[in-house]
């Protein structure tokens, strides 16, 4: 007999206020993106299941943002965000990258505490999922703003995990670019293993993100980067997840597990060099889903990210990324509602994807049939189980 999977108890932190985060009218960080993925939801009836509770986000405290900020890093956001003519380059505060603008302050402490309100429904036992898919901003360092991140929201979830008795938390980064915010907040952290999948530094920003960062002690080894070549597909970004982020999920034993979906590493997406399909960015959800279930009794934080084709990804990925998170999957074969589709032609004058689905093959060899030391995937595969595997007492070359 198939056991029917329960739904979990799923929140939601949303309102329209998150929309308020946006740097300027032509900036990649479109929040039309967060908008038309609410839409989505509401219209596929996701968003009105009953194991959904939607929650108001909230602006993060100047105390709750120091967990992982400096304070005069802090007190020079908020300058600029009353004077966006001040801007303080030096700091990541009105470059290219960050513009400054009004109320920069209260929109980015707003995305952070959104995302201090999901770990706080998870560790309360509120919630067994918890999902903000408007934050996931994992560049911004302690002390400076990079890569569109002002307040770095995702390490702020799991240092609020930690602070609420839990001893050990996983960070899974499955974004284009490197998770380097996240990973850099907990270099020497035992309590945090950080896992980032992403676009090799050597093509693509931060520049960072190689085998043989590897963490500091007494956390040497729980900084764990997988730099995969441009033009990698779900075949080599699923084998590599799995060649991976299991074995060492395992030997860690995380209590939690909070995950960022940056699906910009699309094919469709215009800033990174990857070859993903909807398809593919949804099984990986479905991975980490059944990782927290295994290892954690289901505690899961997700986060959304990168992604800037605001019409034709980022709204059915994380459509997907909620009904997956809310306990009933959206079936690929699920056409997109007309109702959405006329919206967006009328709206954005363009023409969607009538299908949840790129309708693409998935399938991926895995790591157990064999290393081929021609392919790209597998040196960068390699080259970090060969880094990392050994101080979990794992063979690099077959667990």
């Amino acid at each position: 007999m198939i056991r029917k999977r329960e739904a979990p108890p799923t929140t939601v932190i949303w309102s329209d206020s998150l929309l308020e985060y946006r740097f300027s009218e032509t900036h990649p960080m479109d929040p039309d993106r967060l908008r038309l993925t609410v839409r989505l939801a509401r219209d596929l009836g996701i968003w009105e299941r009953e194991s959904i509770t939607v929650v108001e986000p909230r602006i993060a405290t100047d105390d709750e943002l120091a967990a992982v900020h400096d304070r005069d890093y802090i007190a020079a956001v908020r300058r600029v965000s009353v004077d966006p003519s001040a801007p303080e380059p030096l700091l990541g505060l009105g470059t290219d990258d960050n513009p400054a603008f009004g109320g920069m302050h209260e929109a980015s402490a707003r995305l952070a505490g959104a995302s201090l309100l999901a770990a706080d429904a998870v560790v309360a036992g509120r919630a067994l999922h918890a999902v903000n898919f408007a934050g996931g901003m994992h560049h911004a360092g302690r002390s400076a703003a990079a890569g569109f991140s002002i307040y770095n929201d995702a390490a702020l979830a799991v240092r609020r995990l930690l602070d609420g008795g839990l001893e050990r938390v996983l960070y899974v980064d499955v974004d284009a670019h490197h998770g380097d915010g996240v990973e850099q907040i907990f270099w020497d952290d035992p309590r945090v293993l950080t896992i980032s999948l992403h676009e090799s530094g050597i093509s693509l920003f931060p520049g960072t993100g190689f085998a043989n960062e590897v963490g500091a002690q007494p956390a040497a080894g729980q900084a764990v980067n997988v730099a995969l070549p441009m033009g990698t597909d779900d075949a080599g970004w699923l084998r590599a997840f799995h060649a991976v982020v299991p074995q060492l999920a395992e030997a860690f034993a995380p209590e939690a597990i909070v995950s960022q979906h940056g699906c910009d590493g699309h094919a469709r997406d215009d800033l990174t060099n990857l070859r993903l399909s909807v398809d593919g960015q949804r099984q990986n959800m479905l991975d980490v889903r059944d990782l927290a279930e295994r290892l954690c009794g289901g505690r899961w934080v997700a986060l959304g990210g990168g992604g800037y084709d605001a019409v034709g990804v980022v709204p059915r990925a994380w459509a997907h990324l909620l009904a997956i998170a809310s306990g009933a999957p959206i079936p690929l074969r699920t056409p997109v509602p007309q109702e959405w589709l006329e919206f967006v032609r009328e709206q954005y004058g363009v023409e969607a994807p009538e299908g949840m689905s790129d309708g693409v093959e998935l399938w991926w060899r895995s790591w157990e049939v064999g290393y081929d030391p021609a392919d790209a995937v597998d040196r960068a595969v390699m080259a970090t189980r060969k880094e990392i595997f050994p101080l979990y007492g794992l063979d690099p070359y077959f667990d």
